[in-house]
């Protein structure tokens, strides 16, 4: 069992910065790749960023490649998400999660919802003009 715990939500303005946490604690060894995923209201939850565990490998979606940077640091148990150039359409509440099993970090399974086991109760991320 892993319980996550999301912060560094806000309001920020277009172009500007933006860097979310997601602790985690309980069963943290039994983690193989770390995802960050966002909804916003009346869309469905899609796939933003994700990083192997133990070897640090990570994956975007082309929406956000080249602006955001997703990394961990396995000493405090804790995955980053760094968002730069935000904009408009970055709007959503952030959710971080965790899958148990390993997946090679196949973009196939690791951008899928379902494929994730323990989920954080999100942080919201407001982007204005």
């Amino acid at each position: 069992q892993v319980q996550l715990v999301e912060s560094g939500g806000g309001l920020v303005q277009a172009g500007g910065s933006l860097r979310l946490s997601c602790a985690a604690s309980g069963r943290t060894f039994s983690t193989y790749t770390m995802g960050w995923f966002r909804q916003a209201p009346g869309k469905e939850r899609e796939f933003v960023a994700a990083i192997s565990w133990r070897g640090g490998t990570t994956y975007y979606a082309d929406s956000v490649k080249g602006r955001f940077t997703i990394s961990r640091d396995t000493a405090k148990n804790t995955v980053y998400l760094q968002m730069n150039s935000l904009k408009r359409e970055d709007t959503a509440v952030y959710y971080c999660a965790t899958r148990l099993q390993s997946s090679r970090l196949q973009s196939s399974v690791i951008t899928k919802v379902n494929s994730y086991d323990y989920w954080g109760q999100g942080t919201q991320v407001t982007v204005s003009s």
